[in-house]
This record gives structure tokens, C-alpha cells and sequence, in this order.
């Protein structure tokens, strides 16, 4: 007489993928918690680290640059942005 064995050989290869995929979303979840993006998959500036427009800014406001270079600046900061996407 033949024994059922009631699908032994499925599990068996049913749980190894099962973990595989576990322990895949286990590592995707902590690697997006962990490294936030900002838009488009850019990260933020890291603490403490200006973003070319508040160098632009403070130099403006500290006087070091006038009106004039402060607009041209800007300017090409802002066509610069518009290339990069």
C-alpha cells in the first residue's frame, strides 16, 4: 500500500521561496525607512549642508555680492535645475 504523504514535496519547495521572499521584503522595508529620497529619488541635503540657493541667499544678505549678481546668479542656478531633470 502507497502512503500520502499529504504534499510533502510541495512544501518543501514552497517554503524555501516563502522565506526568500521574507526575508526580501524584511530587507526592502528597512532600506526605505532608513534612506528617505526626496523628489525624484534625489536625497536631501545632509544636515548642516547648504543647498547652493541659501549659499546664494546668505552671500546676498552678508553683502559679499550685489543686486546684480545676486539676479544672475539665480538666474543660471535656475537653469541649471531645469537642465538636471
Amino acid at each position: 500500500m502507497m502512503y500520502w504523504d499529504g504534499g510533502g514535496w510541495a512544501w518543501m519547495t514552497f517554503m524555501p521561496l516563502l522565506w526568500i521572499v521574507l526575508v526580501g521584503l524584511l530587507v526592502w522595508a528597512v532600506v526605505r525607512l532608513t534612506h528617505p529620497t526626496g523628489r525624484a529619488g534625489v536625497p536631501p541635503a545632509a544636515p548642516g549642508r547648504e543647498t547652493p540657493e541659501e549659499i546664494l541667499d546668505r552671500r546676498f544678505a552678508a553683502g559679499e555680492i550685489d543686486a546684480d549678481a545676486y539676479a544672475r546668479a539665480h538666474e543660471q542656478l535656475a537653469a541649471h535645475r531645469g537642465k538636471s531633470r
